[in-house]
Parts: structure tokens; sequence; C-alpha cells
């Protein structure tokens, strides 16, 4: 019998934070493709497109008018995916097995810079330095609002992703419940913080408590470089390929010195580090392939910000076992032009 190999033979992994396998079958990529193929993203965008809505000083599809900013600029998204309370209430379901829920809140778009022919990889790192602070910004003001459960910040780069636009912007939208991948991730971070007990000399978190994501960033950052997943790296960040992931070129991006809920509780100088290191990921991104990168990223983190009072630890709340960590998946396989498609 052939003696394993990871690197070829098919075999399942552990993803800890969503407490389930995924299947692994690397030799599939050896396979011929005869199947669909993308067209490449527009690499010779002009600075400033009249025809953009985004732009600064042009009028978008609800008539109002961007004023000519000069760093970031935020608005309302409008066409709304989620819209403010109140919600009118739903009826009764007709079935057990047909629940319906409200749900309210907001949707915020943010343009990282009034140039149109950038991406964050090609942002320097004090206009890099901007998007973050606005990130917190409204973070903290949609996260302290009545009703609101759940701040999303996220990013779809490329057309391959359904942006709809490519001058360079994210969005935050602000709900009244949580989703469903990150209620699974802090229900994993809380079940491994109260029932493990520490395996390795990483971060703690602040009751002493080990910490799932503090754990596995020390592990990566101890392996071997010519074993590990690591990316690239500074004094506060790591960024790797995780143990368990799906896409061929995901990465997952956390902080390694210590246990941090969110990015309202990052200080200057891991904000610095913050942008070092999201500029040379995505600029290893559009490397890799020689073209503008496609990819979707969110910012998963504690769901709102901690109000006064909460520093008390209960461990009967999944908010307080929040580790702050990044989501980057690609949907590329092999190529700037084919895609990964999940099947079942």
């Amino acid at each position: 019998m052939a003696e394993f190999d990871p690197t070829t033979h098919p075999h399942r992994r552990f993803n800890p934070l969503m407490d389930e396998y995924i299947l692994v079958s690397p030799h599939r990529t050896k396979r011929p493709w005869l199947g669909q193929t993308e067209p490449l993203q527009a690499a010779d965008l002009p600075r400033y497109d009249d025809t953009c809505y985004l732009c600064p000083g042009n009028s978008r599809t609800s008539g109002q008018k961007n004023p000519n900013y000069k760093q970031t600029f935020t608005f309302e998204n409008d066409f709304a995916a989620i819209l403010h309370a109140p919600a009118p209430v739903a009826p009764p379901p007709s079935h057990p097995l047909m629940m319906i829920e409200p749900v309210h809140g907001a949707c915020d778009v943010l343009i990282f810079h009034p140039r149109h022919d950038l991406t964050i990889a090609r942002l320097t790192i004090e206009d890099i330095e901007h998007v973050i602070a606005e990130w917190i910004c409204i973070y903290q003001a949609r996260g302290s609002e009545p009703g609101i459960e759940y701040v999303q910040i996220f990013e779809n780069k490329g057309s391959m992703m359904g942006c709809s636009n490519p001058h360079p912007h994210g969005q935050l939208w602000s709900l009244s419940a949580v989703p469903t991948i990150p209620a699974q991730e802090l229900r994993s971070l809380k079940k491994y913080s109260l029932n493990t007990a520490a395996t390795s000399e990483g971060p703690l978190r602040p009751d002493g408590r080990p910490c799932l994501l503090c754990e596995y960033a020390y592990a990566e950052f101890k392996m071997p470089k010519d074993e590990g997943r690591m990316v690239v790296f500074n004094e506060h960040w790591i960024a790797v390929v995780p143990w368990w992931a799906v896409w061929p070129f995901e990465i997952l991006l956390l902080p390694c010195r210590r246990h941090i809920e969110s990015i309202s509780q990052l200080d200057q100088e891991e904000k610095k580090a913050f942008a070092d290191i999201l500029s040379r990921v995505t600029r290893r991104y559009d490397n890799l392939f020689s073209s503008s990168f496609a990819y979707s990223m969110g910012i998963h983190q504690r769901p709102v910000p901690a109000k006064e009072g909460d520093a008390t630890i209960h461990d009967d709340d999944k908010k307080n076992f929040a580790h702050l960590h990044l989501h980057f998946e690609p949907p590329l396989l092999r190529s700037a032009s084919i895609r990964k498609f999940l099947v079942g």
C-alpha cells in the first residue's frame, strides 16, 4: 500500500471554526480543462469616469450628487439589501418548517479612494489607513444603534465576484440578526475557550482562557517555513492559507500578538500594521496571475462593539469569545480566467 501523501491523496480536513469537515482532492488540479473561462477585468481603467456613480462629483442613480471627496466617502446604498426599522410583522408560518423572520438595519457603501482605477493593492499605506479608520467609525456608529446585532464589513472585488462597479469600494451591512456563518464561528470559539486547555504558548484571552484562533495563528507561525502555509506576516498580523481551506487561494488574516475582539480595539501601531498586511496580501494576489485578482473579503469580529459594562466576561454570551479575523475567498482555480465551483 502506498504511503499517504496529503498533496496527492484525497482526504478530509476539519474546520474548527465551522465545526465541519471539508473534502480535499489535490490530484484533481491535474485534470484537463475544457469548461467555462471568465473574461479578464479591464486593466486600463481611467483615473476618472464621468459615467461612474462612485466617482467624485458624479450623480448616482438616486439623483444625489457625490461630493468632491479627497480620501474616503461613505453613503447609504441607494439599492440597500436591508431596510431601516421598523420592519413589518411577519405573518404566522403556514407550516413549522416554513419559518420567516423580518430583518432590519442599514447598508453603507464605503468608497476607498477618489481614483476610479485603483484597488487596495495599489493604494498607499496611508490611504489604506483611511479606509481602516472609516471601517472603525461605521462599525462603532452602526453597532451602537438600537436593534442592531451585527455589523458585516466586506468587499467583493471584480466582476467575477458580482461587483457591479470597478471603482474601489466595499460595504458595511448592519443587521438585526447575526448571520449563520459568523454565528457558528462564535459558537466554536466559545466552545474551544470553555472546554480546551491551552496547547501552546500563544496569546490568551483577558480571562486567561485559550482562544482557538490565537492558538492556530501561533501554531502556523511556529511551523517550519517549508512546511507551513504562511503567506506574509508582520509584527502584529499573519496571513495564512488555512489548513481547512476550501478555495485554492483562500487566506485567513488575523492578529497574532494578542487576543483582539474587534477592529475598534486596535492601537495605532496595530492599525498601521493592518494597513501594511492588507497591501501585501492584495499585491500578492495581483502578482499571482499578473492581473487584478478577484476575491470576496469579509471581516469577522465581535458582532457589535463592546458597551460600557461589557468588560465582565459572561460565559453565556458568545459575543465575548470573538477574535478578529478576515477571510479572503478568491474564486480562481488555476489561472486568472478559470473559476472554482462548489458542487452538491
